[in-house]
């Protein structure tokens, strides 16, 4: 029999190693530069694999968990992870880099969707709360990295600090591995009117709204440093820790939607979510006062932090029986807008200006207030 407890910090324990994973690519990316004297279009090509790889992770892991269980799926992520992570380390082969990159990438989309979904599995009442505290080892994992590599930098170089956080991976999978977790929800194949069950508008709507959602936390992340510099806000190591309070903020907003605000409707968490994002983004045009921009970028990462484990938490909800397969869906749709949307925000900069930011952060804030209107609507009519 499992134990909620033990399952709740399993998957603490994995959304952490997949924090640290999304940051290990950019933290290393100067030592791999220069390993394998990779031009930047070369690096560009390279770091596109990770987010393949998560996807193919985000596909597989929702039918498999629940025809299957989550526990031999954990611990296949778990050695994949190990081995993309050793092998960024210490290969010499720049197709090997690459393998293990994808295999590395394959192995946290697994863990990112598991996790999420065993919580919501394991939570009979308020999945958003929990998934929300979820999401807070996930901010740790993320800011984490850097900070392992900063500290660590006069004793290892960066790619052997990787192959250390690759074993942490191991002790995480030995861990997976004495515990029990919940059986599969399938003992059969689905049939298909249960698939078919997941087309509901709803569904969609949701998987819409974190298309939204993913892809404008992407272009925050990673267009906010050129931004600032580039308009001379700030110098760029400045505007590198600008950005960690933005993390910081989507931290502290998931812990108080965890703890303090467990009351509070998450209908209205989402509403104050969107208007949290509005105010962040516009508080960065006041570029001649710092410290303004960085309340935007906390109160932008707060505005954030609501999206994906509320939105999940209304799908493990609505749909129980199938909640992994319905988990891959909504996964899969968001990681194609975070992969779409940033590309097209790379051509919008590079022929209009990186101001412009702004105004596609403005927009998208905007398409998901509209598609929260239509979500909601549907929350309170189960029929639709």
């Amino acid at each position: 029999m499992y134990k909620n407890s033990s399952v709740f910090i399993a998957a603490c324990l994995g959304i952490f190693l997949f924090g640290i994973s999304l940051i290990t690519l950019g933290s290393v990316a100067t030592d791999l530069k220069l390993k394998y004297q990779l031009t930047g279009t070369e690096a560009g090509t390279l770091f596109s694999i990770l987010p393949v790889g998560i996807l193919c992770g985000s596909l597989i892991f929702g039918p498999v968990c629940d025809r299957y269980g989550y526990k031999l799926l954990l611990l296949s992520a778990c050695v994949a992870m190990f081995a993309g992570f050793e092998g960024i380390a210490f290969s010499q082969s720049l197709f090997i880099l690459k393998i293990s990159i994808f295999i590395f990438g394959l192995g946290g989309g697994i863990i990112n969707g598991s996790t999420n979904a065993v919580v919501a599995h394991i939570t009979e009442n308020n999945k958003g709360a929990n998934l929300s505290l979820l999401g807070v080892f996930f901010g740790i994992g993320s800011l984490g990295m850097p900070l392992i590599l900063a500290m660590l930098a006069k004793i290892f170089t960066s790619l052997q600090v990787v192959a250390i956080v690759g074993i942490l991976t191991l002790i995480v999978g030995l861990f997976y591995a004495s515990i029990q977790f919940p059986p599969a929800k399938q003992h059969e194949l689905a049939a298909k009117s249960q698939v078919k069950n997941l087309l509901r508008p709803v569904l969609l709507l949701i998987a819409l709204f974190l298309f939204f959602q993913s892809s404008l936390e992407a272009i925050i992340n990673n267009w906010t440093t050129t931004y600032l510099v580039t308009r001379g806000v700030m110098s760029e190591s400045l505007a590198l820790y600008a950005l960690s309070i933005h993390i910081t903020g989507m931290v502290a907003m998931r812990l108080l939607t965890g703890s303090l605000l467990r009351p509070v409707s998450h209908i209205l968490i989402i509403w104050i979510s969107l208007a949290l994002v509005a105010i962040g983004v516009l508080l960065m045009l006041v570029t001649g006062m710092k410290g303004v921009v960085f309340a935007g970028l906390f109160f932008s990462g707060a505005g954030l932090a609501g999206g994906f484990p509320i939105m999940l938490g209304f799908v493990g909800d609505r749909f129980p029986s199938l909640s992994g397969t319905a988990f891959s869906l909504v996964f899969t749709v968001a990681l194609i807008g975070n992969m779409l949307i940033n590309y097209l925000m790379g051509i919008v900069v590079d022929k209009y200006g990186v101001e412009h930011l702004i105004t596609a952060s403005l927009v998208q804030a905007a398409i998901m207030s509209i598609l929260f209107l239509l979500i909601s609507k549907r929350l309170f009519h189960p029929q639709k």
